[in-house]
């Protein structure tokens, strides 16, 4: 089968390769639709932990074409989409309920080879039917399902404000979701016009251009602060922005991917004072049902944020595209 593959940082190409083998509790699945994450690039870029030769992809969806034996609750001809974490269901993080937090993650498209292929295997526990959604929908159910287990950790309420820092693909997730937990308000700032344009096709509040004026107009908006901020961005000087926008007792969402090793200066006396908190969340935590529900419902859009579609063929083009197109937001390969 075709796959691409990243033979070591800064080198990737499509080889052929054979089709992964099912065992006795998986389903192996023909990809139809694959989305780039940023994960994917520091992956590329070697920022990231994995070990090489690795094909990538952890954001699919396609059609069941084998079961294992012990397989029951799939069969061939499927739709689905999957969640890549796979825990070790043994350590003290999986038996408190916490497996994105497990000591021993394995992960589809990190630590074993993932969807950037024209076949990929995932445990029956990790795959979700999609029935009738489509395949480029479904391969944003993973992203989501990120900001689903973030609505969670920072406990969004009903009438919440909450600002959004940067408003590509996940940063309109993150808005979709604040809105369907019930924010009264929901702000996103952007240093791209026509990004802010989408997020306002999306239904947010209002959408700001992060540049010398951001801060007065936000006080505008909202003149005693936010009681969610979230960065969206990974960038680390937004991160640190974010406490200037916080109302007392706000708290700080930190869901843009940094650099691993980087640090954020914070205003420690204003944490103190004002009562602010700091939240991070990581990757999925069973939110896969949650996520489907959103879509199917229609309570949040995922489409409109594919940009570019690609054939696998094409994998060198679509990193570039991901990385350094100013008017990418998810590239999306498409097999079959």
């Amino acid at each position: 089968m075709k796959a691409a593959q990243i033979e070591r940082p800064l080198a990737a190409r499509v080889v052929i390769v054979p089709e992964p083998v099912t065992g006795a509790d998986d389903v192996l699945i023909k990809v139809h639709a694959a989305g780039i994450c940023g994960t994917d690039l520091h992956i590329f870029k070697g920022e990231y932990e994995a070990t090489y030769p690795l094909t990538p992809g952890h954001e699919f969806s396609g059609e069941v074409v084998a079961v294992g034996a012990n397989v029951r609750n799939f069969k061939v001809g499927d739709r689905v989409t999957a969640d890549p974490n796979i825990p070790c269901n043994r350590c003290s993080y999986c038996q408190q309920n916490e497996p994105n937090q497990c000591r021993n993650l394995r992960a589809i498209g990190v630590t074993q080879n993932g969807a950037f292929a024209e076949y990929v295997i995932a445990p029956e526990g990790n795959v979700f039917n999609i029935g009738e959604m489509s395949y480029s929908a479904a391969a944003l159910i993973e992203p989501l399902a990120c900001v689903v287990w973030g609505l969670k950790q920072v406990d969004a309420q009903a009438g919440n404000s909450a600002l959004v820092l940067g408003a590509g693909p996940m940063g309109c997730l993150v808005a979709q979701g604040l809105r369907s937990a019930g924010a009264a308000q929901v702000v996103v700032t952007d240093v791209a016009p026509w990004r802010l344009r989408m997020a306002e096709n999306l239904g947010v509040s209002a959408a700001v251009l992060a540049d010398e004026s951001q801060a007065s107009r936000l006080k505008t908006l909202s003149p005693d602060g936010f009681d969610i901020v979230v960065d969206a961005t990974g960038i680390p000087a937004v991160l640190e922005s974010a406490f200037q926008y916080a109302k007392p007792r706000g708290k700080i969402w930190v869901f843009g991917v940094t650099p691993i090793g980087s640090f954020v200066k914070f205003p420690a006396y204003e944490v103190f004072r004002r009562d602010l908190k700091i939240i991070g969340s990581f990757a999925v935590n069973r939110t896969f049902p949650q996520s489907i529900a959103l879509v199917q419902s229609g309570a949040i859009q995922v489409e409109p944020l594919i940009s570019h579609e690609l054939p696998l063929d094409e994998f060198g083009r679509g990193l570039e595209f991901a990385e350094k197109d100013p008017k990418r937001m998810k590239v999306h390969f498409r097999m079959g």
